[in-house]
This record gives C-alpha cells, sequence and structure tokens, in this order.
C-alpha cells in the first residue's frame, strides 16, 4: 500500500514538474508584434526575449536581447544573449525618436544622458534637462565615450546606419549593454510607433505600451475611414532640392503610405522601393509642375525663402497657389523639430494633417499638429 502510494506520489510530481518546466519554457504569445518588421517580442512567464530582426536597411545579423528582473530565472540555452535586468533604472538614449515613448510610458526620468539636447523638444524632457538632470554627450555627432562612461548607465539605447557598430562596441567592452532600437527602418506608419512596446520591455511597462499602440491604431483606422470613399484624389508632390538633386520618397515609403492613406494621389505612388529617389529638377518639373499640393519642402519655412534658394520653384503650380506644407515650421524652444521627434508615435496625428490638407471639407476647424502652410 505504501509502495503504491510513493508511486503515484513520485508520478504527480514528475508530471507537475514537467508541466511547470513546460509552462516556464512556452511563450504565452508566440511573437506579439503585428505591424513592425524588424522587431519580434516572446513573452514567457518569468522572462521576455526581444528580437531585433532589422537593425538596419539590409542587415543580416540579428540581436536578441533576455529581460527579466532576474537572471536566474532564465533557462541555460538563452543566457548566451545579452541579458538585461527590467525594469531598467536608467538609459542613454541616442535618438529623439526614442523620447516620446519614454514620456508615453511615464519614464522620462530614467533618461540621464543624450547627444545633442537641442534637438529634444519634448516640455517634460526639456524641464529635467534645464534642471541638469540629462547629461549632454555629444562628440561629433556620436557619444562621448569618457563621458559615457562616467554615467554608467544601465543600457544604452543605440542606432545604426549601417554594420559598423565599432562605436558602440567599445561601450560593450566597458560592461555598458547597448540595445539596438531600429524603429527609423520601419518604412509602415503603423510599424513605426509600435515600436513603443520595444520600450515597455524594458520598462516592464508592457501593458502600458499595448494600450497606448491599441488607440494609436485605433485612431488610425478611424481617419484613414474618413476618406476611404472620396472620389476627388489630389495630386502631390514631395521633397525639394539639395546640392541639385532632387529628392523624392519612393512609392512604398512611410510618406508615401501617409498619402495614400490621407486620400491623396502620390506622384511617384508606382515606384518600387522604401528610400528616396534621386531625381533632377527637368524630370520633377515636367511631372510635378501641375501637382496640387506639395509635402515637406525641405527646412523652408516660407515662400520667400523657396524662391530666394531656386526661383524655378516658383514654377509649380502649388507654389503660385501657396498650397505647400512644411514640417519644418514646427520647432521646439531650442530648435529641434517636432516632427522628427514625435510623428513615429503618433501616424494617426500626422495621418489627420494630411486629411486636413487634402480634404478640408472632412475635418473642419482642424488645427495641425506637425504639417502646417508656409508663410
Amino acid at each position: 500500500m505504501r509502495s503504491s502510494i510513493f508511486i503515484v506520489t513520485l508520478f504527480l510530481f514528475t508530471v507537475l514538474g514537467c508541466k511547470q518546466k513546460a509552462t516556464t519554457n512556452s511563450p504565452k504569445v508566440s511573437n506579439s508584434i503585428t505591424y513592425a518588421s524588424g522587431l519580434e517580442i516572446h513573452d514567457y512567464n518569468d522572462f521576455t526575449v526581444m528580437k531585433v530582426t532589422k537593425p538596419w536597411p539590409n542587415a543580416t545579423k540579428t540581436y536578441t536581447y533576455v529581460c527579466s528582473k532576474d537572471k536566474a530565472l532564465v533557462p541555460d540555452s538563452l543566457k548566451l544573449y545579452t541579458f538585461i535586468k527590467t525594469p531598467v533604472t536608467n538609459v542613454v538614449a541616442t535618438s529623439t525618436t526614442h523620447i516620446p515613448s519614454l514620456v508615453a510610458l511615464n519614464q522620462t526620468e530614467k533618461l540621464i544622458g543624450f547627444p545633442n539636447l537641442d534637438y529634444v523638444s519634448s516640455e517634460m524632457m526639456r524641464s529635467r534637462i534645464d534642471a541638469g538632470k540629462v547629461m549632454e554627450l555629444s562628440d561629433n555627432e556620436s557619444l562621448n565615450f569618457e563621458k559615457t562612461i562616467d554615467l554608467q548607465p544601465q543600457i544604452i539605447i543605440g542606432l545604426s546606419m549601417d554594420s559598423e557598430t565599432s562605436k558602440f562596441n567599445q561601450f560593450e567592452k566597458a560592461g555598458i549593454p547597448v540595445v539596438y532600437n531600429a524603429d527609423w527602418v520601419e518604412t509602415s506608419p503603423l510599424g513605426k510607433a509600435e515600436w513603443i512596446k520595444f520600450f515597455g520591455v524594458l520598462f516592464d511597462q508592457q501593458e502600458q505600451a499595448n494600450a497606448y499602440f491599441e488607440e494609436v491604431v485605433f485612431n488610425y483606422h478611424q481617419a484613414k475611414a474618413l476618406v476611404s470613399e472620396v472620389t476627388y484624389r489630389p495630386t502631390v508632390l514631395s521633397g525639394a532640392i539639395f546640392q541639385d538633386v532632387w529628392y523624392v520618397p519612393q512609392g512604398d515609403s512611410w510618406m508615401a503610405q501617409f498619402i495614400n492613406d490621407a486620400g491623396g494621389r502620390y506622384l511617384w505612388s508606382d515606384s518600387k522601393g522604401t528610400g528616396s529617389l534621386s531625381l533632377s529638377f527637368e524630370t520633377v518639373f515636367e511631372k510635378a509642375m501641375n501637382a496640387d499640393v506639395w509635402i515637406g519642402p525641405g527646412a523652408f519655412n516660407t515662400f520667400d525663402q523657396m524662391v530666394a534658394a531656386n526661383k524655378h520653384y516658383g514654377k509649380f503650380q502649388s507654389f503660385q497657389k501657396r498650397s505647400i506644407y512644411s514640417y519644418s515650421t514646427k520647432k521646439g524652444p531650442t530648435g529641434g523639430l517636432i516632427f522628427y521627434e514625435d510623428a513615429s508615435n503618433r501616424p494617426d496625428l500626422v495621418l489627420k494633417d494630411l486629411i486636413s490638407i487634402f480634404h478640408p471639407e472632412i475635418l473642419k476647424n482642424y488645427q495641425p499638429t506637425f504639417i502646417e502652410t508656409l508663410k
């Protein structure tokens, strides 16, 4: 009898133990990312595996980060990857696109260093900067090594344009993990915005990040639906000349998708690619001389500035009709462009700005957030 009880007990212990182990090592959700193409988040009971699969364009390398409150909870099979103890206590960020996620998740006090502080426009973050709580780390468009090491941040949120990562390798050798953020590589409006979940993992604010993103998605689709049945779609030109080359967004790019979703007809929508086309002035003028709307004419703030730089700009119909709109006019207190900081996190507001331009009858009395007419 006793032996039978022992066998049953041993059986239950073994089964329950295996079940517990299986539960620990099986993700709750295989991948909680929906729109972003370069990010994966796999949640387990005691840890989260975050993969950055496109750290830069055409990347062949993937970065994997295992995040948990205790490294002892991480299985041996995952201990070869970079471990991040969460919630992260402090960070050095390297792009203004990282700032709005810190603000949205109420984690502004976690930022202790940043290169080129003048680029930061957030009111909440500027108050911390003005109080001396965020250190200037700029060093020829890179992070100053000595100043950063002295700060001893728990992590650096890095950004690399290509496979040359030596500027960050020195920090990793000094014991400071670099976690690559590639929101800028995403080419869809909602794909960029979903990177708030990256910060949600780091700060143990995943529920808040998910809720924030779900609201943005809802607002975006709601706005898009407003123009889903419009019959008139104004023709749209974008970009400007830089050193004798006119750069226009390609047809699969972030801005091209915005224009299409807002009920516009982008003149280069049939081009393939997610970057920019390099064209001559003559090529652009031939195709876009009669464009109804011109979006993003470089860094110009006024019509006078445009013709002073190039008198031929005045030949476009959109110039003559004063139908040119810029995201360079709205700046923070120290000159940072608000669009480049906040737009990737709030594609719903960018979309509404464009709808109000293309179809003002749909959004009457709308006050733009990022994009407004030149003066």
